[in-house]
């Protein structure tokens, strides 16, 4: 039998541990491999306690998903085990999301857990349990290249393209992970778990961030950090202040609804300014955004991102999970990486991330990506901004 994994030998000389979060995806990766003949073991994380999450539909790698998980690894007669990794995953995902919000900016959790709990910690653990691989249910693909490392690819399926969300993963950690769903859409894996004999093969997907029940931001940072949603000022680009606010927590970059003032033009989040404790409100053209700084970058292309300068490369580049990557030029100078957009994107915060691409179309490679520092605006936005950062801290 081939080996699909591009792995030395047969499929039965390589133990595969599979990250089974007790949905579809991640049971069906289980199964192909076992019917493929691997000697597969599964590993499930308690990633958080939380009562109010733990029986809810959607929610990942909670009470339910773990037993979920279990039955599945029954079903496939594989070894499984549940690993506690809730302190971790408090330290390295739940705290930097707070601290990340309280600063005014809009963070992307699901990064940081890929990044620093599955392809690092449980990498690890895999490879200390003697496997030749990790796998896992994302949509993505990787493949071999000429350098004898492995590339990251966006999947068949767009529609499910996961790629946004592993731009930090790292050349060692490509090399070692599989992902066997890239050319598969998701019908065809609901169809392949009905095969298998699954229970959850149409389980509902996870919809929101595993740990923020309904999606209410502010109440789980307001429980993590009970000091942090200070009142404020609710202040126009132009200066006028226009209302107040009961945290910055509340409001996030390109905001329409709910910002609780009135005016004779619709008005957008535009900026918050933690220091300030300001929320900043302004018209949607001062939300386009050409230009972003971007810091912690990780670069999976052929050449040293340095070797482009000034001059930049060009790429696709793509600043929310939800948008397709558009042509932009990436550039890299004295340190500072920043991405000129040949179009305009709004509703871009520091704190999201910017994912690079060679294109736009199904299976093309991810060349890496970075944090979004800060963007710039137009001129008469950003010279607005910049008046309003440079008036003194509040004292109170």
């Amino acid at each position: 039998m081939p080996n699909s994994l591009d792995l030395p030998g047969l499929p039965k000389d390589n133990r595969v541990v599979v990250a089974m979060s007790g949905g579809v995806d991640s049971s069906v990766v289980a199964g192909l491999l076992k019917r493929e003949g691997y000697d597969v073991v599964g590993i499930t994380l308690q990633l958080y306690d939380h009562g109010e999450a733990t029986h809810r539909k959607g929610a990942c790698c909670a009470g339910q998903d773990i037993h979920d998980a279990r039955r599945v690894a029954e079903r496939l007669d594989i070894p499984h085990y549940v690993l506690d990794y809730e302190s971790r995953f408090r330290e390295a995902v739940i705290d930097r999301f707070a601290d990340s919000y309280i600063a005014g900016e809009t963070p992307v959790p699901c990064i940081a857990c890929n990044q620093t709990v599955k392809f690092s910690d449980l990498l690890a653990t895999a490879q200390g349990l003697g496997a030749a691989a990790l796998a896992t249910g994302h949509y993505v693909s990787t493949k071999p290249l000429s350098s004898g490392h492995r590339g990251l690819f966006r999947p068949a399926d767009l529609d499910r393209d996961q790629s946004y969300f592993l731009f930090a993963t790292t050349q060692a950690q490509l090399d070692f992970v599989r992902f066997p769903l890239g050319s598969l859409t998701k019908p065809e894996t609901r169809a392949i778990a009905r095969d298998l004999g699954l229970e959850i093969a149409d389980k509902h997907d996870s919809q929101d961030i595993c740990f923020v029940p309904g999606g209410r931001y502010a109440d789980v940072i307001a429980r993590l950090r009970p000091h942090a949603a200070e009142p404020g000022e609710i202040v126009h680009l132009d200066g006028a202040v226009l209302g107040r606010h009961e945290g910055i927590i509340h409001y996030t970059i390109g905001q329409r609804r709910g910002l609780g003032v009135a005016a004779g033009e619709p008005l957008y989040v535009v900026a918050l300014d933690a220091a300030r404790r300001r929320v900043v409100v302004g018209p949607r053209t001062a939300l386009a955004v050409r230009r972003l700084v971007l810091r912690d970058v990780n670069w999976l292309g052929d050449r040293p991102l340095a070797d482009f300068g000034e001059e930049g490369v060009e790429v696709f580049a793509r600043v929310r999970s939800t948008r397709a990557p558009q042509p932009a030029r990436l550039a890299s100078s004295g340190g500072v990486v920043e991405v000129e957009l040949l179009g305009e994107e709004t509703g871009v915060a520091a704190g999201q991330a910017c994912v690079f691409y060679q294109g736009d179309e199904p299976g093309t490679r991810v060349l890496g990506g970075g944090w979004i520092e800060r963007s710039r605006r137009s001129d008469g936005a950003e010279a607005a901004l910049a008046r309003l950062a440079a008036e003194p801290l509040a004292t109170s």
